[in-house]
């Protein structure tokens, strides 16, 4: 069963239209996993630097934070449009620092590259929420 599936079988109205859910929710739990894959994958680089290290804190931290915002938009029950546009704007923040912090290392880190381009994708899919809560 997929995401789209299942918002298909919600019993009312989903308070965002279904295809952009089914977006939102996918892209964000992509980019969580590809987050978390790229901090691991920065890990295994020789060498540790300190720039590497924030890079790891900033994978790290918008996977948490994608996978949250993942979660609270999938419960579309009395669903609350001021707590889901404060994570989607988190999200959004997050998603920019990633992709900011992975562009750094992109020339000569594939997985970086990667990540800064899920994250892009990532927040687009942020902003047309916004858009959508209002």
């Amino acid at each position: 069963m997929t995401v789209k599936d299942m918002i298909a079988t919600y019993p009312g109205s989903t308070a965002l239209d279904g295809e952009l859910l089914n977006r939102a929710i996918s892209t964000l739990d992509e980019c969580s996993t590809i987050c978390a894959q790229c901090a691991d994958a920065c890990l295994g680089e020789p060498g540790l630097s300190p720039e590497l290290a924030d890079c790891i804190r900033t994978d790290l931290d918008c996977a948490d934070v994608c996978a949250a915002t993942s979660r609270v938009l999938a419960r579309q029950t009395a669903f609350d449009a001021d707590v889901a546009r404060a994570l989607v704007d988190a999200c959004l923040a997050a998603c920019t620092a990633c992709a900011e912090d992975c562009e750094s290392h992109a020339d000569h880190m594939d997985h970086c590259r990667v990540c800064a381009e899920m994250c892009r994708r990532c927040e687009e899919v942020c902003r047309e929420v916004l858009a959508a809560i209002g």
